[in-house]
């Protein structure tokens, strides 16, 4: 039986809980080497916001975007020409390019066991923001028929999921935390 006090801090210094932490393991049922529960811990979280990122999925709503903009018309002109409209789609895309590249890299680390933290948070981060912009485009593509009573396809439904997306598998600030402590920790 071990008791061990456990102090969490914010990238300031600033501690932000402490927890008595009581854990009582049999030998039999240890799953790997003992006192590395933690690093098992950050490996598999990073499998998991790297899921979240969603990089699939957004591809692909990218893709449904691109061609509601195309037949959605406002002034007589597809959306797809308004130039505030275009720019926004075009930095969505040029963020998902960035956010596809990063999880190739992702992945590429961890077939070594090397996938570090920071960049599971980094992609959990980039893929909820870029998830919530392609849906609050697609509401702006649609227009009135948005409305949750219209709404085909259930965009609204959708719009309103993805809010989500920047709270659960750890929110988006401490996300940023865990990036903010790996840049502190790097040094100048």
């Amino acid at each position: 039986s071990r008791r061990r006090h456990t102090r969490f801090r914010n990238v300031t210094g600033v501690q932000t809980c402490a927890l008595p932490i009581y854990v009582k393991v049999p030998l039999e049922n240890l799953v790997g080497t003992e006192n590395k529960g933690w690093t098992y811990a950050k490996y598999l979280l990073t499998y998991e916001r790297t899921g979240i990122a969603g990089v699939s999925r957004s591809i692909a709503a990218l893709k449904d975007l691109r061609r509601m903009a195309q037949t959605r018309l406002r002034n007589g002109k597809p959306l797809a020409e308004d130039p505030l409209f275009a720019a926004r789609m075009a930095r969505v895309e040029i963020d998902l390019e960035n956010m596809r590249t990063t999880n190739l890299r992702v992945l590429l680390a961890s077939g070594s066991g090397a996938a570090p933290l920071e960049m599971g948070a980094l992609l959990k981060i980039r893929g909820t923001e870029i998830r919530q912009e392609i849906t609050r485009l697609a509401r702006i593509a649609l227009g009135p028929q948005a409305q949750p009573f219209f709404a085909p396809e259930g965009i609204t439904a959708q719009y309103l999921n993805y809010r989500k997306l920047s709270i659960f598998g750890g929110s988006n600030e401490v996300q940023r935390e865990i990036i903010g402590k790996s840049l502190l920790e790097m040094g100048p």
